[in-house]
């Protein structure tokens, strides 16, 4: 499996989209600060870009890197949390401008 998530970096890396899965469904994924790559996933699931797409980490620095402010309840939330966990955060930064809602989150 390793090596699988290691392709699926490098296809990403390259402004390319991935299939993985979900504890439901399959998802779609890109790059997350890459425009055109937000683009195509908009396209592939016919949405309209004026809605957000949820941007996945896997550490606290990544989430105060992409949120301007974290509240202190969404930190506590995550340290409760026992399952995937989706937070709405407003102030979203370094992420492709496409990738973000009309109110910034």
């Amino acid at each position: 499996m390793n090596d699988d998530i290691k392709q699926a970096c490098e296809v990403m890396q390259r402004g390319g989209i991935i299939l993985y899965p979900t504890d439901t469904i399959w998802g779609i994924g890109c790059d997350a600060t890459n425009a055109e790559a937000v683009q195509r996933v908009y396209k592939i699931k016919q949405r309209a870009d004026s809605k957000a797409l949820i941007v996945l980490t896997d550490s606290e620095a990544k989430v105060e890197y992409y949120v301007s402010e974290v509240p202190e309840t969404a930190w506590q939330l995550l340290d409760v949390a026992v399952k995937p966990l989706t937070l709405i955060y407003p102030g979203a930064r370094n992420l492709a401008t496409n990738l973000l809602a009309d109110d910034g989150s």
